[in-house]
């Protein structure tokens, strides 16, 4: 096998990544579209609506291991095939749940599971793994489908929600979800880095043959185990990141309602989020240009968070459209950094050999921060009648992220073991 070829084929995977991202993350970051409806409709507090997503984000955060272990050894394409079947089963039965315990149990664990299966594991660590000379553009070119699909997604949803109603708006994304899923691993995924890697070594088709040999109880305790023993640099970027992320999910779920309640019309509320993820795109593709000219990548995560920040103080005194649109923008633009500068900062710290399963301890601490946000919003909106206290706290720990990011130490180019 020539070397060109794998190289070529990598851009295949970028494409398949892209749409496989745009149409997984669109519709999870739909759902603050649909919480309002579904709350006035059963008479749910939003924080018991929003505890779905938290559950939906923990489930992801669980299953990204396993998604994780399995990716370092099966073609991504069965794992893709998985998750769209999951998850568009999760969302059909979403639109019939009228019980809080049924909507944690189809949008926690049936949507959780899919989305770990089409989710940023195997995309970016599939992308990652197949460049090594342009993986920041690559990467960040494959990102760009998380805004993409959002800005496509939440408008399309809003208007779907207000002319048919939130039950028409899951059902349609379920189905485009098992669409999108089906066709791009079957056409774009043959191929994968797995397979690859394994031709070039005398014990790769044993390899293939037995992929789920890590996946039991033992690997399970080295998992947890793990965690005792990581390197503490491993842990700086998980917590950073993970708390980073607990403020984006608070967002996406919380921001939409919350411009509602500010008299803002519910289309151009959806809108808000179409115009956080097109300032993302510009983002996800700058960031990753960026950070392959940047000493340091920690610099670059740093410059992302505090743009984050800037936003959410923008959020916090919005008072028209405009004003929304303009917060939605430049916090859109710094959570541009979030989808490729994890894989990246990973690797050149800890190598890529293991990137699939470093990537998934890393996704499972992240989730847990991403789960605790939609549920906290949810109860303080609920205390207190107002998301003021809620954004403020986002900005502290958006601070807090940027101080704790630089603590790392400097990149060298020896590798550790994590």
């Amino acid at each position: 096998m020539s070397k060109k070829q794998p190289f070529s084929y990598g851009w295949y995977i970028v494409t398949g990544a892209f749409l496989i991202l745009a149409v997984n993350y669109g519709t999870r970051y739909s759902f603050g579209i649909f919480l309002k409806p579904m709350s006035d409709e059963y008479g749910w507090s939003r924080s018991i609506v929003s505890l779905g997503v938290s559950c939906n984000m923990l489930a992801y955060s669980v299953f990204t291991f396993f998604i994780g272990q399995m990716v370092d050894r099966i073609r991504p394409s069965h794992i893709i095939t998985m998750g769209a079947w999951a998850v568009s089963l999760g969302l059909v039965m979403v639109s019939f749940a009228a019980n809080p315990l049924v909507f944690y149990l189809v949008y926690g664990l049936f949507c959780g599971l899919g989305a770990a299966g089409l989710g940023i594991v195997v995309c970016i660590s599939s992308v990652a793994k197949w460049f090594h000379e342009k993986r920041g553009v690559a990467v960040g070119i494959a990102s760009m489908g998380i805004s993409v699909g959002t800005m496509t997604l939440t408008p399309l949803s809003g208007y779907i929600a207000k002319t048919y109603g939130w039950r028409q708006g899951f059902l349609a994304l379920a189905i485009l979800s098992f669409t999108i899923g089906i066709l791009v691993s079957r056409l774009l995924f043959r191929k994968s880095a797995v397979k690859v890697s394994t031709e070039t070594t005398k014990h790769g088709t044993e390899e293939e043959k037995a992929p789920f040999s890590s996946l039991s109880l033992s690997s399970l305790s080295q998992f947890f185990t793990g965690f005792l023993v990581a390197d503490k640099q491993f842990w700086i970027i998980s917590l950073s990141f993970g708390f980073a992320y607990l403020t984006i999910m608070s967002v996406f779920v919380h921001q939409v309602p919350y411009a509602i309640d500010l008299d803002i019309p519910p289309i151009s509320a959806a809108s808000s989020l179409a115009f956080l993820s097109l300032a993302a795109f510009g983002g996800q593709f700058f960031f990753g240009w960026l950070t392959d000219r940047a000493r340091d990548t920690k610099y670059v995560v740093a410059f992302g968070f505090l743009m984050m920040a800037l936003g959410m103080l923008i959020l916090l005194n919005i008072h028209s459209v405009t004003m929304l649109y303009l917060s939605s923008m430049v916090f859109g633009f710094g959570y541009g950094c979030m989808a490729p500068l994890p894989s990246i900062i990973l690797a050149e710290r800890f190598g890529d050999k293991t990137l699939g399963s470093l990537y998934g301890k890393f996704t499972f601490l992240i989730g847990i921060g991403g789960s605790i946000g939609p549920f906290g919003a949810g109860y303080m909106y609920d205390q207190f009648q107002s998301y003021h206290q809620v954004w403020i706290l986002n900005i502290v720990i958006l601070i807090c992220v940027v101080g704790t990011i630089l603590l790392l130490q400097s990149h060298k180019p020896i590798l550790r073991k994590c």
